[in-house]
C-alpha cells in the first residue's frame, strides 16, 4: 500500500502548500493515478479533514475515486472533533463514496478512541491506531482501548491477538522509554487491581462485581491483583494470606490489617512479599497477654552535628519505664535504650542483627532480624518489618526479648 496525502483545510493550504483548490485536486488525482499505474493499493488522506469545508472534501474524494483510489482517510488532524459530530461527518462521506473509509484521530482533547468508535458506527471500515496511544502531540487512538471496545462492547472482530496486548504495550514502553500510566485502561498496572474493601471483597466472590465481565485480564494478557493499601478490607487480606499458606487468628489478622493501613496512609502500596513479611512478623510474635515487654513509644534525634539519641518508653513486667541512650546512629541508640530498660531485670545480650529491604525504593519495607542470648546460653531470634528502620529494629529486639523471657519462664 502507498499512502498519499495533501492538506485540504483553508488554514493548512494558506500556510503550507499555498495552492489553489483546482491545483490541489489535480495534484491529488495525478499522484493517485501514478500509484495505481504501478499496481499498488492507494490510500489517500485529506489532511485536517475535520476543518475542511464539506464541499471541498466531497470534491477531492470524488476526484480520487475517479482514478480508482482504494481507500480514503479522514484525519482529525488536530483532535477537535467530538463523537456526535464526527459520526455525522463520517457517515456523509460513507454515503457519498464507494471506497473503503478509514479514519485517523488525534487525542488532543482525549477523544481519539471515542471518535474512532463513532466512525465505525457511521460506516468506517478501518481505524488507524497506535500502541500506547503514542503519536504527535497528545498522541493517536490507543490500540488496546480501541480493539477491546470493538471486541467486548461492539461484538466486532479484528485480526488482533488480544492476549498479547499487555506484552506488546510493555515492549513498546521499554523501547520508547515512554512510561505507561498505572491507571491506563487495559494495559496499566492498575487496570485489574483492586484495593478498596468492598471492591476486593466482591471481586474475590465474583470478578464481574467490579470488573466489566465482558473483558477479563486473561483476554488481554494481564493479571488480576488484590492490592493492599489504606482502603484494604479484612476479607481481602485474609484471602491473600490463606492463598499463601497463612492461617492467622482473628487478633493477628486485625494487627496485620492495621499495619497495612499504616503503610497505606503514607502512600505505599503493599506488595505480596511485603504482606508475607508482615504476616511472618505478626504471627511470630508472642501473644500480647504473654509479653514481658510492651513497647509504648520510640523517639530518636540524629544529625550531622549531634550525637544520635533515642528515648524508649515501655511496660516491663507491668511497670512503665522510660530510658534515653546514645549510639553511633539512630538504630544503635534505640537498641541501646531498649537494652538499658532491661539491665536491672534480666541479663540479655544482642548476638545478631541484620537489615535488608524487602522491595525496592526509598520507602521500601525494611526487614530486621535480631538474635538475643541470655547468660545461660539460651538464644532466640525475631524479626520485624517497617518502612522505618528504627521502628523495625526496636520491634524486632523487643519481640526477641519477649520470646526469650517466655522461654525462660516456661522452663522454671
Amino acid at each position: 500500500m502507498v499512502h498519499v496525502f495533501t492538506p485540504t483545510s483553508d488554514i493548512q493550504i494558506a500556510h503550507t502548500i499555498k495552492m489553489s483548490h483546482d491545483d490541489i485536486v489535480a495534484a491529488a488525482m495525478d499522484t493517485v493515478q501514478l500509484v495505481k499505474d504501478n499496481g499498488r493499493t492507494c490510500l489517500f488522506s485529506a489532511m485536517d479533514a475535520t476543518r475542511t469545508s464539506p464541499e471541498f472534501l466531497h470534491r477531492i474524494f470524488k476526484a480520487v475515486e475517479e482514478v480508482h483510489c482504494d481507500i480514503i482517510n479522514i484525519p482529525d488532524t488536530v483532535g477537535v472533533a467530538v463523537p456526535s459530530s464526527f459520526y455525522r461527518f463520517v457517515k456523509d462521506v460513507c454515503d457519498d463514496v464507494d471506497m473503503i473509509v478509514d479514519v485517523h484521530c488525534h487525542n488532543d482533547f482525549g477523544l481519539a478512541v471515542a471518535n474512532s468508535l463513532a466512525a465505525v458506527e457511521a460506516g468506517a471500515r478501518e481505524i488507524q491506531v497506535c500502541v500506547n496511544g503514542l503519536g504527535e502531540r497528545a498522541g493517536n487512538a490507543n490500540l488496546a482501548e480501541t480493539v477491546m471496545c470493538l471486541h467486548s462492547i461492539y461484538g466486532a472482530k479484528t485480526s488482533i491477538k488480544t492476549e498479547y496486548l499487555v506484552e506488546t504495550a510493555r515492549m513498546v514502553e521499554r523501547l520508547t522509554e515512554v512510561k505507561i500510566p498505572i491507571t491506563a485502561p487495559i494495559v496499566g498496572d492498575n487496570a485489574f487491581s483492586h484495593e478498596s474493601g468492598i471492591h476486593s471483597h466482591g471481586v474475590i466472590e465474583n470478578s464481574k462485581t467490579f470488573e466489566p465481565g465482558i473483558m477479563t485480564p486473561e483476554m488481554v494478557g494481564h493479571k488480576r491483583r488484590i492490592v493492599m493499601g489504606k482502603h484494604t478490607g479484612k476479607h481481602a487480606v485474609k484471602k491473600v494470606l490463606e492463598e499463601s499458606g497463612y492461617q492467622p487468628t482473628e487478633e493477628q489478622l486485625l494487627e496485620i490489617l492495621e499495619r497495612i493501613k499504616e503503610l497505606g496512609d503514607k502512600g505505599k502500596q503493599v506488595a505480596n512479599i511485603d504482606l508475607q513479611t508482615i504476616a511472618d512478623v505478626v504471627i511470630g510474635e508472642v501473644a500480647k497477654g504473654s509479653q514481658a515487654v510492651l513497647l509504648k513509644e520510640v523517639s530518636v534525634m540524629t544529625g550531622n552535628i549531634i550525637t544520635p539519641t533515642a528515648t524508649v518508653r515501655a511496660m516491663v513486667r507491668g511497670k512503665e519505664k522510660v530510658l534515653a541512650n546514645t549510639g553511633v546512629g539512630p538504630v544503635d541508640a534505640a537498641v541501646n535504650a531498649v537494652q538499658g530498660l532491661l539491665e536491672s531485670d534480666t541479663s540479655i545480650h544482642l548476638c545478631d542483627f541484620r537489615i535488608e529491604a524487602i522491595t525496592g525504593g526509598a520507602d521500601a519495607l525494611a526487614e530486621v532480624v535480631v538474635g538475643v542470648e541470655d547468660d545461660l546460653g539460651h538464644r532466640v531470634s525475631a524479626k520485624s518489618a517497617r518502612e522505618d528502620i528504627v521502628m523495625a529494629s526496636v520491634e524486632a529486639l523487643v519481640s526477641a526479648i519477649n520470646r526469650l523471657m517466655l522461654l525462660n519462664s516456661n522452663k522454671k
